[in-house]
């Protein structure tokens, strides 16, 4: 049997997409120590001020994570005094996640854009663009994933 040829790693989207994702990730550390989060916390942040007061499991879903992988990190920004957890009154197996003065005062101090715009030197409508492609893969995965 023959052995396929090695597809460099450079050529292979999955890594290309792995390596962007480090580096990004390594941009917005700085940004991230001042503010005393970590990058998953701040997408738990950031769902909740695209819409406060999602219950745990809302929050689970937007981020396409399991909601005991959401639970710890709701716990931390809690502890952090940028949210605050309570039983849904109207059904008590929920959790309801609203933020704090405190965690809504934080998002005019996360500017991600401009700190990737200084990591790339990148235009904005050139990150627009490339955010758009990888939302068509996603959505064309998504789309794959319903078929079968």
């Amino acid at each position: 049997m023959r052995t396929p040829p090695t597809t460099p790693l450079e050529d292979q989207l999955c890594f290309s997409l792995y390596r962007a994702n480090l580096e990004i990730g390594r941009a917005y550390q700085p940004l991230f120590d001042t503010l005393g989060i970590t990058y998953p916390q701040f997408l738990v942040l950031n769902s909740l001020w695209e819409k406060d007061g999602r219950t745990v499991g809302e929050i689970a879903e937007r981020l396409s994570l399991e909601s005991s992988n959401i639970t710890p990190l709701i716990k931390r920004l809690e502890a952090a005094g940028l949210l605050t957890r309570q039983r849904n009154p109207l059904d008590d197996r929920q959790v309801l996640v609203t933020l704090s003065e405190a965690g809504r005062a934080l998002r005019q101090r996360c500017s991600l854009t401009e700190v990737l715009l200084g990591a790339t030197g990148m235009k904005p409508e050139q990150l627009t663009a490339l955010n758009a492609a990888v939302q068509r893969l996603l959505r064309a995965i998504d789309s794959t994933k319903e078929k079968n």
